[in-house]
């Protein structure tokens, strides 16, 4: 069944696919990398500080060993004197190497992924502590790579440390009974080549590990065309409920229009195809203005309330319908149209006139 999930995932991971996994703390971690960034930290420990640390600690030694009597032990506070002072140059040896593991474990997850604080990672889980889910953990792609990984560490790393003191098998014995400055620094010289090629096969290593997480990692977040549809639908909106909506916008904007036809000054009509409603006011502007404009049934309507308030209504099929075409309506005409209009507006006034003269 997660076989044939899997491969029903053929369509790649949408942008709010990939964020909503970064922000719940799925991000693509390598593991390797650290463990390269840990052994880089020895390294630069074992040239640049151990030697000098090193030689500080042996002259410590050499003060105990070499003048016994110097150092009283008649009581527990001699001895714990003792132990402080070893402690106090160990430490001083080895804090060095603490800063640099630290540093460098920190900078190889933070050049990895940004840290962020995500409170489900660490919310309790029974499945993290379900044998059957660790088992399937165990024994799924994922886990037998990170075993492929540990067993080829332990393999070349055993390797290493074997060769290296195969060579220096007598070497080594001898130094044990010589002076311990040259004891030392000849552990120092085999630590350094033995650091030198665990470098080498972590760095390999960790370059692969770093992409097979990318790539693990981006296949696990591929969807399934339905997941694709769904994604859509959820930040577009329900084609039905949009077209609803689109709708319901359009009778609210055509009731606002309708509601404007009062106001106009006069309608250019096409008989019962179009109708355009302006207003024209010297006042107000020195353009008309579209206050409505419909066909069809829209366009009777308009017609129907401008002779119910006594506004013009003038048939002209090619003006109404270029004007319908070209205008949208709360715009003013553009000037192609100024010559005709200005001929009805002037007509509309002439009528005005000879009505107020009548009257």
């Amino acid at each position: 069944m997660a076989d044939d999930d899997k491969e029903s995932k053929t369509e790649s991971p949408t942008d709010k696919r990939i964020s909503d996994a970064l922000e719940k703390g799925n991000v693509p971690v390598s593991r390797e990398i650290p463990l390269f960034a840990s052994a880089l930290a020895v390294y630069i420990f074992i040239v640049f500080f151990l030697p000098s640390g090193l030689s500080t600690f042996v002259e410590a030694l050499k003060d105990v060993f070499e003048q016994p009597d110097a150092w009283r032990l008649s009581n527990a506070n001699d001895v714990v004197a003792l132990i402080m002072h070893f402690f106090w140059k160990a430490g001083g040896l080895l804090v060095p190497l603490f800063v640099l593991l630290i540093v460098f474990g920190i900078s190889s997850s933070i050049l990895q992924n940004m840290p962020r604080l995500v409170l489900d990672r660490i919310a309790p889980k029974m499945n993290r502590i379900s044998p059957i889910a660790g088992f399937s953990r165990i024994y799924s792609v994922p886990g037998l790579i990170e075993f492929a990984k540990a067993f080829f560490k332990i393999a070349i790393i055993s390797t290493i440390v074997v060769l290296v003191l195969w060579n220096d098998y007598y070497a080594t014995l001898d130094a044990m009974f010589s002076d311990p400055t040259t004891m030392f620094a000849r552990i120092g010289d085999d630590l350094n080549q033995i650091m030198v090629v665990i470098i080498l096969c972590t760095g390999v290593l960790a370059v692969a590990d770093f992409f097979w997480t990318r790539h693990h990692w981006y296949s696990e977040l591929r969807m399934t065309k339905e997941e694709v549809k769904e994604e859509m639908k959820q930040m577009q909106g329900d084609p039905i409920i949009k077209a609803r909506l689109r709708s319901i916008a359009r009778d609210r904007a055509r009731r606002r229009m309708i509601t404007s036809v009062p106001r106009a000054t006069l309608v250019i009509a096409n008989p019962t195809h179009f109708a355009v409603a302006l207003r024209y006011v010297r006042e107000e502007g020195d353009a008309p203005v579209v206050v409505a404009k419909g066909q069809d049934l829209v366009a009777l309507k308009i017609r129907a309330i401008a002779e119910e308030n006594n506004i013009p209504v003038f048939e002209d099929p090619p003006l109404a319908r270029s004007m319908f075409a070209q205008v949208s309506v709360d715009s003013v005409i553009p000037p192609v149209f100024y010559k005709a209009v200005a001929e009805l507006i002037h007509r509309v006034y002439a009528a005005n006139a000879n009505s107020r003269r009548t009257n």
